[in-house]
């Protein structure tokens, strides 16, 4: 009796696959990550359309010369997205130390050797390329702090806490000398989420409120650009809000279905059209039918995260995962809340879309941190939370 042999199908990768890379595709959330695969390719698409309006604006012979730097910039950030994403809990952790490490002392010499913009020095120069180290130092940080709560809680005799809070203040201050508020608000709302997440009492978590927002409140009198942004803000109408009022005006342009790609016309009068405000173009060039779908991405990624996070059993893992998403959340809503004029401008980057080297790898690094963490392995989640699906790598 003769056999037939059907040939088999040709899959990427076979569920019995147990090469690194098989692993890493059956474990790792590929919700999230085709949400960012689409965010960065989204990303690319407006440095095209913001390109030429900067390079004129900056004298840059090329027109494309920004949207071809960001497609570089897009192609090794994911590089490093799914080589960090591959690691393990210990790796994790190896990676947040060492890195941590480097951008602090970087941040060191700054005040010596940095580069000076717009009034600040928070950048390195390498040739032709700007560095800015606290962009790698924010994840970093939350991982090590998340670590040192989470020793901190076995009792055995390491002081997580005292430790956690050192890298926290070494790192304020290092931000505030540079100086960058920004920044320090943002890694102080990621720092209050891990500790609240680590499970110490609600009244340490206030007092580190009270704390916080007294020195962010003491921001106003000790900088003087901050006083400037809090007054245009607050007074529109005695202040030059050029740059804002530009943006607002791009964003009411673009109606519901925006002008077109390339359309855009209130992009040319934005500085800052290719970075801090790169919603604003999107908004005018497609639409506000866009502008959601970009904040759907986000908030996707981030909720869908912190649903993750919460199932997992480690509490190391648990809180470094919820504090990485934070990070990436805060930034986001930082990021349009400016464009729509709702808080005071803070010179912040919109993840994996504003362009820049430092700020696209910074934002790669932390998500591929936040997969690794969140990937279904072995004992991972709680009973029925994946298990079923990471069985075969047991």
């Amino acid at each position: 009796m003769s056999h037939i042999h059907r040939p088999q199908q040709a899959h990427a990768f076979a569920r019995s696959d147990r090469s690194s890379v098989g692993i890493w595709w059956w474990t790792t959330d590929r919700w999230m990550l085709g949400a960012v695969a689409a965010l960065i390719a989204i990303g690319v698409m407006m440095s095209f359309a913001a390109s030429p309006a900067a390079a004129a604006r900056m004298n840059v012979g090329d027109p494309f010369h920004f949207a071809v730097r960001q497609c570089v910039f897009a192609v090794t950030g994911a590089a490093i997205l799914i080589g960090v994403s591959m690691l393990d809990a210990k790796g994790i952790r190896r990676a947040a130390f060492f890195i941590y490490l480097v951008a602090i002392a970087i941040m060191l010499i700054l005040p010596f050797l940095g580069h000076t913009a717009k009034g600040a020095t928070r950048w390195v120069q390498l040739g032709g390329f700007t560095l800015q180290p606290s962009e790698f130092m924010k994840p970093a940080l939350i991982v090590l702090v998340s670590w040192m709560f989470s020793e901190g809680q076995k009792g055995q005799g390491v002081p997580g806490v005292s430790i956690a809070f050192g890298l926290y203040f070494l790192s304020v201050g290092l931000l505030l000398i540079q100086p960058d508020v920004g920044q320090t608000v943002l890694i102080t709302i990621a720092f209050g989420a891990a500790f609240w997440m680590a499970g110490v009492p609600l009244s340490w978590v206030m007092l580190l409120g009270g704390v916080a927002v007294t020195g962010l409140s003491s921001t106003y009198f000790l900088f003087p650009h901050v006083a400037s942004r809090v007054d245009r803000f607050l007074s529109p109408d005695r202040a030059d809000t050029h740059q804002v009022d530009r943006a607002a005006e791009a964003i009411a342009a673009g109606g519901f279905f925006g002008r077109g790609p390339g359309e855009g016309v209130m992009k040319r009068h934005v500085p800052d059209l290719h970075t801090d405000f790169i919603y604003s173009v999107g908004a005018e060039e497609y639409g506000l039918i866009f502008s959601l779908l970009l904040i759907i991405l986000l908030g996707f990624i981030v909720t869908r995260g912190l649903y993750r996070a919460m199932k997992l059993t480690d509490p190391f893992e648990q809180v470094a995962a919820a504090g990485l998403f934070v990070l990436v959340g805060q930034q986001a809503f930082i990021n349009v809340a400016v464009n729509l004029n709702m808080i005071p401008t803070k010179g912040m980057t919109l993840p994996f879309i504003s362009y820049g080297g430092s700020s696209m790898w910074a934002i790669c690094l932390t998500f591929g941190m936040a997969l690794a963490l969140t990937r279904r392995r072995p004992g991972a989640y709680s009973q029925g939370e994946g298990l079923a699906k990471a069985g075969a790598f047991a």
